[in-house]
């Protein structure tokens, strides 16, 4: 049987920490699936197609990795799609307490673990929302992400 993970986010857009996350977890998994939900209530600076676009550029030629979109709940999908596993990145005590919470109503729910991966120190920092004020300001944000705007 497959060990495959899922990374969901809204990638808005991804940074060099996802990439970072999303690479170090591939020795882990048979198969890492990219998950960027759509959310109606949520203003994103970049549309669907965009985010999409931006995720292909990066990883479009790695066989282990599929790049996939969602509504609802991530669990649902991850019951529909047999996935195991919900990866996600930690880059400081904040998050944990964040993302502890969800894993475990994601365990109570539909029993799928959350796998945590520490962020590297040089791409602990680097959030989308700092990204994205960067760019809306006008500033070069090409060091914190994977691809240059």
């Amino acid at each position: 049987m497959k060990k495959r993970a899922l990374f969901p986010g809204s990638f808005d857009p991804i940074t060099n920490g996802h990439v970072d996350i999303i690479n170090r977890a591939l020795p882990l998994f048979d198969e890492v699936l990219i998950a960027i939900g759509k959310n109606a209530d949520k203003k994103y600076m970049f549309d669907l197609e965009q985010r999409l676009d931006f995720m292909k550029e990066v990883f479009g030629g790695n066989k282990k990795i599929k790049i996939v979109t969602y509504t609802g709940l991530t669990v649902d999908f991850c019951k529909l799609n047999q996935i195991d596993f919900i990866l996600r990145g930690l880059r400081n005590p904040a998050d944990f307490e964040f993302e502890k919470a969800i894993a475990q109503t994601n365990r109570k729910l539909a029993n799928i673990e959350t796998i945590f991966l520490l962020t590297s120190a040089d791409t602990s920092f680097i959030s989308s929302s700092i990204v994205r004020d960067i760019i809306r300001n006008g500033g070069n944000a090409n060091d914190f992400i994977p691809f240059n705007l």
